[in-house]
């Protein structure tokens, strides 16, 4: 059986791998490198977004919080994601009328803001998507390590080969083309694991609920973690140059409306049952690693076909997102490394660059970090800077140098009251000053207070020029 894997693991990557290759050949010109030559219709966008948004994480994430925050941190989740989404067909409106021939929102930011704020949102957002493909490749590699024992470098390395060798040639045009055929897979495979998933242990309607019915009510924890799920992947979105990309991807605006609101309801309704399936594992005390929920319960050594499923759904996640982080990242360098670089440079200096990235990045992923603490850490440097960018956008007063104090106010104290790994402490409470000191509240939710504090204590230094 572990053969017949293997090889599938290795013929998913390569074929993706060889597939993008092939398609990339010849001359990529800047307009498809960056936006896809600005051509994509409903379909296209719709299961690009989808694919490119569907990282293994939906396999590990809402899982995991719901053994954090129950159904309050499931539904926190999926709002967050999903609405995201939907903010965007009025956001993402706004910001291409404000300059229709851009490729992605730095541009626009460096628009309405000085070069201070542009390199800070730069910096912001391609740490945020550094961190993003860390946790992807942390994240297939522990789920091919559960599934067949392979050491999580070898599995690091194949994915990040894979995806670096047509993703740093055919940038967005390619990605939009392996998506259309991911998106498929991806759909395919879901409802067959939630038809068998619901089978084994009726994760719709658990027998539990009736028994004792208290385990699901949303108490303070859960509103804090629902909360909080929502504020960090809601902001975190509106920073992603992945979806900026596709925003001016789409042929029109219907275009884009159309398919930011298809992908709502895709990602809403996939989100919440698969936050189901973490409640009812907590509830029933099924859970060895909150990381690999799903995976300990479909995964059987004696169901061959079922293992095939789980892991291509796996790789074809992981696949679909990396080469779309890839491409942002590549993009960012294209587009504003231009007035410091000698253009005959500036493709090596990106490619260079994605390599770089994606070193480091392999070594981190090799180490089995908490995937979720990951996007958390990434998603809160992410909120500080939405309210003071965005509300900018809308209120021509605002100036520079006080959206730039602001965004550091907000990521400094954010960060001290930022859990550890354990989420016992924080640099301020229980390092800098005894954890008793601060009331119960605060101490028993940081988390949830890093979030709140990280989005709006930035307002405190927004003043009216």
């Amino acid at each position: 059986m572990n053969t017949i894997l293997i090889i599938s693991l290795f013929v998913v990557c390569l074929g993706f791998m060889s597939f993008g290759y092939y398609i990339s050949r010849g001359k990529i010109s800047r307009s498809a490198f960056l936006v896809s030559d600005r051509n994509i219709n409903v379909y296209g966008i719709t299961s690009s977004l989808t694919a490119s948004c569907f990282g293994i994480w939906i396999l590990i994430g809402p899982a995991e919080a719901s053994t954090w925050g129950g159904v309050g941190a499931v539904i926190g989740y999926a709002a967050g994601q999903s609405f995201a989404l939907l903010y965007f067909t009025k956001i993402g409106v706004k910001i291409r009328k404000i300059l229709p021939s851009a490729n992605s929102l730095t541009e626009v930011i460096e628009k309405r803001y000085d070069q201070k704020v542009l390199k800070l949102i730069i910096t912001l957002t391609i740490l945020y998507l550094y961190v993003y493909f860390c946790a992807e490749v942390t994240a297939i590699a522990k789920v091919v390590n559960l599934i067949l024992g392979i050491p999580l470098w070898l599995v690091a390395a194949l994915t990040i080969v894979s995806t670096l060798i047509y993703s740093l040639k055919g940038g967005l045009k390619i990605s939009i083309i392996t998506d259309k055929f991911q998106f498929w897979i991806i759909i395919l495979f879901l409802v067959i694991i939630f038809i068998t998933l619901n089978q084994q242990i009726n994760f719709l309607v658990p027998d539990v609920i009736f028994k004792e019915p208290s385990k699901l009510s949303i108490g303070l924890g859960g509103f804090t973690a629902g909360l909080t799920f929502f504020i960090a992947v809601f902001a975190t979105n509106l920073f992603d140059q992945g979806i900026w990309q596709r925003v001016y991807a789409s042929k029109n605006i219907d275009v884009l409306k159309k398919g930011f609101i298809c992908s709502f309801y895709i990602v809403l309704i996939t989100i919440l049952l698969l936050g189901f399936v973490g409640i009812y594992a907590s509830l029933n005390g099924k859970i060895n690693d909150p990381s690999t929920i799903i995976f300990s319960l479909l995964i059987n050594k004696e169901f061959l076909f079922l293992n095939l499923i789980v892991l291509i759904l796996s790789l074809t996640l992981v696949l679909s997102s990396l080469d779309t982080l890839i491409a942002s990242v590549s993009s960012l360098f294209i587009i504003h490394t231009n007035k410091f670089i000698q253009k005959r440079n500036v493709n090596n200096f990106y490619i260079i660059g994605g390599i770089i990235l994606a070193g480091s990045a392999f070594y981190i992923s090799s180490k089995g970090l908490s995937v979720l603490y990951l996007f958390l850490l990434a998603d809160l440097l992410c909120c500080a800077a939405a309210i003071p960018i965005f509300y900018g956008f809308y209120n021509r007063k605002i100036n520079s140098e006080n959206v730039f104090k602001s965004i550091i106010f907000g990521i400094f104290f954010g960060l001290l009251l930022f859990p550890s790994i354990d989420f016992s402490k924080s640099i301020l409470v229980g390092f800098i000053f005894e954890k008793s000191l601060f009331p119960m509240i605060l101490s028993n939710h940081l988390l949830f207070w890093s979030f709140i504090v990280a989005l709006f204590s930035p307002i405190l230094f927004i003043k009216k020029s």
